[in-house]
């Protein structure tokens, strides 16, 4: 409200004059006085007051605080929550800013008058240790922006004992927190609620702590699972239940019999109090199926279940309900060579199995289903000996020989180096072909490991034991090159041996191996050195040339030293011919001084 301006002209003139001046008594006084202070003399400045809202609008919120006129506050100091909740006639507390401003106004702060009585509280909490309660209003830089009556920050990292990423979600919501850090000269509040929501869960921890007891069953929650269990929250506190202690039986994962939120009946196992750790189980409400096993089910009897589950190394059979026996894939069968389980056996599928091992006490037992069957290796001694010729058919080649299955589940292998005495073989696959059938000769039984060891050059006569005799050296001999090599050319018989001829056998008037020979040509060789023991052959291109060195090599000695003889004196001569320098004249008529 502004003030009017007045001219004189404005004021009235009486007409009438009062004979008296009425006259007030000591109480009429007094009673303006009072009126006088009520209206005027207790309203001061930065005084908190108690007023009560009229409206609120878009321009502020108007306030009545007993005074001759209202008193309005600006719409920017209330928070969009905080406007929701005026309602005409409510009681609000203002700070009396001016009492008449120059416009004739009374000013009010609604926010100073907050972050008055905010400082007692929040200084006062801090020191008591407490925490506040704020809104939060939007997030900053690093974190959030909280009223607590004045603005204070909530950092990043503080909002919650896990990592949060959207700070937005907590935009408009009521929290509580612990007071951190205060700072009134410089108007800093820092607070936490990482903090708050630790304490109060370390109270609520340790109260169930001492509450609860091992062996005692309760109600929990599924709150998280892992691949190793489940967290049970527990009134607030967690507890891990662990896939071992979930079912008697068998399972892969905790899902497979648990749900996130789902109510679950536990049994407290084990309370660590110095660590905080709570054990839990859930098969421990339920009798241990392993100790009422039947009698029937021992080490030798066969039995019937279900595959379960079926892994890398073996499969699981349900035998009763909560009892699983493994079939290891060493124990599958006597003949095929199982890789991948999958292929011949599925979950759910029926099997019978023998026995073969069985512990109670830790809740093992181990089956096999070839022991159902005679073990084939186990007479295989008496049907094979060393020395006696078989046959078979190809089962598998690999780059290190062939197995031949010599009857059903007793398979043999042929060394590479043992299927051709002359062949120089680089993959079995080159000579034979799976499911061919071949002959072969036993050369080693062993029983205890199922290994028979076979031999296909065996059956021929090696070619090597007469080499001395039918090739000795200077036979001259017709081969075919087979392989040239930086060191020389082989060169194969007709008797299936190759030879060597090294390039200093080969290499004739400059020519280099590979302009004298070439792979696939026949032609004559000179046998050079032949052993039975090194089983190596060496061939010579020069037919003749050891008849011609012999003599060479007896005669060149004497011719050598008359030819030194001769040459000295001519040597000697020549020096002597050759005229003298001065210095060696001089050197003379010294000495024959």
């Amino acid at each position: 409200m502004s003030k009017e301006l007045i001219n004189p002209q404005q004021f009235a003139k009486a007409s009438r004059i009062l004979e008296e001046i009425p006259q007030l008594n000591q109480e009429q006084l007094e009673e303006l006085k009072s009126l006088y202070e009520v209206a005027f003399g207790k309203l001061k400045k930065d005084q908190l007051l108690v007023g009560k809202v009229i409206s609120a609008d878009s321009n502020g919120v108007l306030v009545d605080i007993s005074y001759k006129s209202n008193g309005m506050i600006p719409r920017y100091e209330f928070a969009d929550h905080e406007l929701k909740a005026l309602k005409p006639g409510m009681d609000i507390d203002v700070l009396l800013d001016e009492l008449e401003s120059i416009d004739g106004n009374v000013v009010l702060s609604y926010e100073k008058a907050k972050a008055l009585k905010a400082w007692d509280k929040i200084i006062k909490l801090h020191e008591e240790n407490k925490p506040v309660e704020g809104v939060v209003t939007h997030t900053v830089k690093g974190g959030l922006s909280v009223d607590i009556g004045i603005p204070a920050f909530l950092p990043g990292s503080q909002v919650d004992v896990q990592r949060v990423t959207d700070f937005e979600s907590f935009v408009g919501q009521i929290i509580t927190a612990s007071i951190i850090k205060v700072n009134k000269k410089r108007g800093n509040v820092i607070v936490s609620r990482r903090k708050y929501l630790s304490e109060q869960k370390s109270e609520v921890r340790k109260k169930i702590l001492d509450t609860i007891q091992p062996g005692q069953v309760i109600q929990g929650i599924v709150k998280n699972i892992t691949n190793y269990g489940a967290f049970i929250d527990i009134g607030g506190v967690d507890g891990l239940l662990h896939i071992t202690d979930m079912t008697w039986g068998r399972i892969s994962h905790p899902s497979e019999i648990l749900k996130i939120s789902s109510p679950i009946t536990i049994q407290v196992l084990s309370i660590d109090k110095d660590n905080n750790k709570i054990s839990l189980g859930m098969k421990q409400l339920t009798e241990n199926p392993w100790s009422k096993l039947s009698d029937v089910i021992k080490v030798g009897s066969k039995v019937k279940g279900k595959i379960s589950s079926i892994t890398d190394y073996g499969m699981f059979v349900e035998i009763e309900n909560g009892v699983e026996g493994l079939v290891h894939i060493s124990e599958v069968s006597w003949t095929d060579r199982i890789n991948d389980l999958s292929k011949h056996y599925k979950v759910g599928q029926e099997v019978e199995a023998l026995v073969v091992a069985l512990d109670k006490d830790n809740r093992r037992m181990s089956l096999s289903i070839k022991q159902l069957e005679d073990n084939p290796w186990k007479s295989v001694s008496e049907k094979f000996k060393v020395g006696q010729k078989v046959k078979g058919t190809i089962s598998n080649i690999t780059d290190f020989g062939i197995f031949i299955t010599l009857t059903p589940g007793v398979d043999g292998l042929a060394h590479v180096s043992d299927l051709s005495w002359t062949e120089h073989i680089e993959h079995p696959a080159d000579l034979y072909k799976k499911g061919q059938e071949i002959e072969a000769m036993v050369l080693a039984v062993d029983e205890t490991n199922k290994k028979i060891s076979l031999g296909i050059k065996q059956l021929s006569q090696d070619p090597w034991e007469n080499i001395e005799q039918e090739f000795p050296v200077s036979k001259i001999v017709e081969g075919e090159i087979t392989k040239i090599t930086n060191f020389g050319a082989f060169v194969k018989l007709s008797t299936g041996i190759e030879g060597l001829v090294h390039i200093s056998e080969a290499e004739q008037d400059g020519k280099k191996i590979d302009d004298v020979l070439k792979v696939g040509q026949k032609r004559e060789f000179k046998v050079i050195n032949s052993s039975k023991t090194d089983r190596k052959l060496g061939l010579s291109l020069n037919l003749e040339e050891t008849v011609k060195k012999e003599p060479k090599k007896v005669v060149a000695p004497k011719a050598a030293a008359p030819a030194k003889e001769k040459k000295e004196p001519k040597v000697k001569e020549r020096t002597e011919n050759k005229p003298k320098s001065s210095l060696q004249l001089e050197l003379e008529k010294f000495k024959n001084k």
